[in-house]
C-alpha cells in the first residue's frame, strides 16, 4: 500500500487520497455522495491535526453542524486516482463559519471546489452560538480565490412539484452521532433523480442540511425540474430535513 503525504500549515490542511470502487458510481466515476463525505471527513481531519477532536470540542460545548454545501465539479475524478484534497478556513459571515476545498488530480488539475457553512452549536443545550464565541483556535481566511459559487438557500416552489415517493432512514444511514450521515445525502438525492439525469455530472450540486433525521424516520421526498436544474426536498415527521439543486 503506498503511503499518501499530507501536510499542516497555519490555515490549511493537506493530504491525498486514492479512490476506490466504494467512492464512485456505475460509470466508475466519483459521486456526489464520496465528494459530501470527503469535505465532512477534512474538516475533521484538519482539526484533529491540530489537537481539537470532536471529543476535546464537545468537552468545550463548541461543536461544528454542516449548514450548507456548494461543490462546483470541473472534471469529475475516476476510481484510482489518487486526488490531493485541500481545505482552509474561510472566516465567518452572519451565524455561518465557511471552509473552503480543492481536489486536484496527480497531474495537479483542478477537479472539484467546494464551499461549505457549518453553524457553531453548544452540544448540551443545541444552542446555536454566535461565531465569536469559538474559543478553541482564531479563526483564519483562505489566502486564495476558490473557483466555486458560495452556498445558497435551495428552496422548491410550492407547484408543479412531483412525488418521488419515500426514503425511511435505516441502520446503514447512521453515522456515530446517529443521525443520517451528510454525505448520504447525495445518494438520496441520485436514486431519486430522473433516470436520463442519474448517468450525467452535474456541473455545480447545492444542499441544505436542516434537520436531522434519525433511525425509522421516513423521508416524503418532491422533486422539480427546471431548465437545465433539478431539486429534490425530503421532507420529515418535523417539516424540511433538507434541500438539494443539481445543475447539469
Amino acid at each position: 500500500m503506498e503511503d499518501f503525504k499530507q501536510s499542516l500549515t497555519e490555515n490549511s490542511y493537506t493530504r491525498q487520497e486514492e479512490l476506490v470502487f466504494w467512492d464512485c458510481d456505475r460509470e466508475k466515476r466519483m459521486r456526489v455522495a464520496a465528494i459530501l463525505s470527503k469535505i465532512a471527513t477534512f474538516a475533521g481531519y484538519d482539526y484533529d491535526a491540530r489537537g481539537l477532536t470532536h471529543e476535546k470540542l464537545y468537552a468545550m460545548r463548541e461543536v461544528f453542524l454542516l449548514s450548507r454545501i456548494a461543490v462546483r465539479i470541473h472534471d469529475c475524478p475516476h476510481a484510482r486516482d489518487v486526488l490531493t484534497i485541500t481545505t482552509w478556513e474561510n472566516g465567518a459571515k452572519a451565524a455561518h463559519m465557511q471552509r473552503v476545498f480543492e481536489m486536484a488530480d496527480q497531474t495537479g488539475r483542478l477537479c472539484i471546489s467546494a464551499k461549505s457553512d457549518w453553524i457553531l452549536v453548544d452540544p448540551i443545550t443545541r444552542k446555536i452560538l454566535r461565531p465569536s464565541s469559538f474559543t478553541a483556535k482564531p479563526l483564519t481566511v483562505c489566502p486564495k480565490e476558490i473557483d466555486c459559487p458560495e452556498p445558497k438557500k435551495v428552496v422548491l416552489p410550492h407547484e408543479g412539484l412531483e412525488d418521488l415517493g419515500t426514503r425511511r432512514v435505516r441502520w446503514s444511514d447512521l453515522d456515530g452521532n446517529g443521525h443520517l450521515y451528510s454525505g448520504n445525502y447525495g445518494d438520496i438525492v441520485w436514486d431519486a433523480l430522473p433516470a436520463d439525469l442519474q448517468t450525467q455530472v452535474p456541473r455545480e450540486f447545492y444542499i441544505n442540511y436542516s434537520k436531522e433525521a434519525t433511525l425509522d424516520e421516513e423521508l416524503r421526498l418532491k422533486g422539480f425540474r427546471e431548465a437545465d436544474t433539478y431539486r429534490v426536498e425530503g421532507l420529515g415527521p418535523e417539516g424540511t430535513c433538507f434541500t438539494a439543486m443539481c445543475v447539469f
